[in-house]
């Protein structure tokens, strides 16, 4: 592949070390602007730029280890950057001269472990953020969040006598309370079995939106960040790759990373001579490929293609493009391993009905009627 396809293609698709592109004229509440956090010789965040706009839900996405827990205590004051800069509202909350502790910033946590107060009652709890108000206020207040939870018939219990998920919605709007500009939630979920899980998220959602609160999440987990957030920040080593809403994240990736790291992902290869793509699994037309233009007339590339972007038959040997080599079981689907002739290994899912032995020969073809994403060959 020549330079100047690669640069245009980095052009179109935009860079793999992307800074936040959202929208200028949305208010901002948290802004880190070229932020770089070291550790000894491992450089944990690496000029990182961000903003979270008023209300949105924005959850920081990566392996262990990326730097996202980082991110999250550089903005709650429990880190400094070495440079850069990070606002609240407009204002610098560190910096090179700068630094606002955490207690003096308007900024809200809720931990993995809940870290409710045992010998509190559920209403003592909430109310345990607001003793600088009035008896009434901190009463009305109280009584407003644990009907927004649905617990006001639990405030005089302790939280002993609840469930993991009723603790988690008291620890929330126990967080709720002072009226923070930004709320920061580490691994809200992770604490919690998968049932429950899926549960909170939705119950989490709809109180940060009954409540209008900005809030900046923290997981490792993509189901969970594609569920319940408004955009989604995707880290790696350090850096951010993309930042963007779930479905264009999921659909439209930037970077090999993200197309691997969110959402199962194969890769095809494909071949344009300008006006069409041939590839194992078929032909498609330039305004398939997102991004895709004559320019790049005689490139090899690489189609990014889900597993309901495909649908595998068996025939027989003459017919086929490639071999089932490995089978997952889901419940309502299965998702199979297929080799192809090429050598590009793909994904492909079916209804939980449909059963398919492994080594069997099959004809894997494209069933996707929307965009697709693509790479220069590697």
């Amino acid at each position: 592949m020549s330079e100047g396809y690669e640069r245009a293609a980095r052009s179109t698709r935009g860079s793999t070390r992307s800074t936040d592109r959202s929208d200028e004229r949305a208010e901002t509440v948290v802004e880190l602007e070229s932020v770089t956090r070291s550790f000894a010789a491992e450089t944990a965040v690496a000029n990182l730029s961000l903003r979270v706009h008023e209300g949105e839900l924005l959850t920081l996405l990566g392996p262990s280890g990326c730097g996202k827990t980082t991110t999250l205590r550089l903005l709650a004051g429990l880190d400094r950057p070495d440079t850069g800069t990070v606002r609240v509202r407009g204002d610098v909350v560190a910096d090179a001269e700068r630094f606002v502790p955490p207690d003096e910033r308007d900024v809200g946590l809720l931990f993995q472990n809940f870290a409710l107060f045992p010998h509190l009652s559920v209403g003592e709890n909430v109310a345990f953020g607001i003793q600088d108000r009035s008896s009434e206020a901190i009463d009305a207040r109280v009584t407003e969040l644990l009907e927004l939870a649905g617990l006001a018939e639990y405030r005089e219990h302790r939280p002993d006598d609840l469930s993991g998920g009723q603790q988690q919605r008291v620890a929330l709007v126990r967080s709720l309370a002072p009226e923070p500009d930004v709320l920061l939630l580490d691994e809200p979920f992770s604490n919690l079995d998968v049932a429950l899980r899926k549960e909170m998220r939705h119950e989490v959602r709809r109180i940060l939106k009954a409540t209008g609160v900005t809030a900046i999440s923290v997981t490792h987990d993509q189901d969970e960040a594609l569920s319940i957030s408004d955009r989604v920040a995707v880290i790696e080593d350090g850096h951010l790759e993309q930042v963007a809403p779930p479905e264009t994240l999921f659909q439209h990736p930037e970077s090999r990373f993200v197309a691997e790291f969110v959402g199962e992902s194969g890769f095809v290869t494909g071949h344009f001579d300008g006006e069409t793509i041939d590839t194992p699994v078929g032909s498609l037309d330039i305004d398939r490929l997102h991004g895709l233009r004559p320019a790049y007339d005689e490139a090899a590339l690489d189609v990014l293609v889900r597993p309901d972007d495909l649908v595998a038959r068996p025939v027989g040997d003459s017919e086929a493009n490639g071999r089932i080599v490995d089978r997952q079981y889901t419940g309502p689907s299965f998702r199979y391993r297929v080799e192809l002739e090429t050598g590009d290994t793909v994904y492909c899912g079916h209804n939980h009905a449909e059963r398919f032995e492994l080594d069997r020969p099959v004809r894997v073809e494209l069933t996707a009627d929307h965009s697709l994403a693509w790479f220069p060959t590697e």
